[in-house]
C-alpha cells in the first residue's frame, strides 16, 4: 500500500485475559479524517461500521468534502449509507 502513496498506520491486538483479541481502531480513523478533511476535497472510508454516521455526516456539513464509503452492502449500516456523498457496495468485481 505505500508503494501506492497510502500511509499504512498499524496497531497491535490488545489481547485479553480470557484469550480474546481486540484491535479497533475507530478513534484513529476518526482523528485522521477530522484532521485531514479541512484540506480535502474527497474522504474515502472502507467499513460498514455505523459508528462512522456522525462523523461522516459532520465532516459533510462542516467542511463541505465528499465522503465516499465503500461496504459490503449486506454488512453495512443504513445510516452511513444514508449519510455518505456516495455509497459504493463492494462486490467480487472490485476485487482482484
Amino acid at each position: 500500500m505505500e508503494s501506492f502513496g497510502f500511509e499504512v498506520k498499524l496497531k497491535p491486538f490488545i489481547k485479553r485475559g480470557d484469550g480474546s483479541a481486540k484491535g479497533d481502531w475507530d478513534v484513529g480513523i476518526t482523528i485522521d479524517i477530522l484532521e485531514y478533511a479541512p484540506i480535502s476535497e474527497k474522504i474515502i472510508l472502507l467499513s460498514g461500521d455505523g459508528d462512522f454516521y456522525l462523523l461522516v455526516k459532520k465532516v459533510i456539513d462542516k467542511y463541505g468534502v465528499i465522503v465516499e464509503v465503500f461496504g459490503v452492502k449486506e454488512l453495512t449500516a443504513d445510516s452511513i449509507i444514508n449519510s455518505a456523498s456516495i455509497f459504493t457496495p463492494i462486490t467480487k468485481s472490485l476485487l482482484f
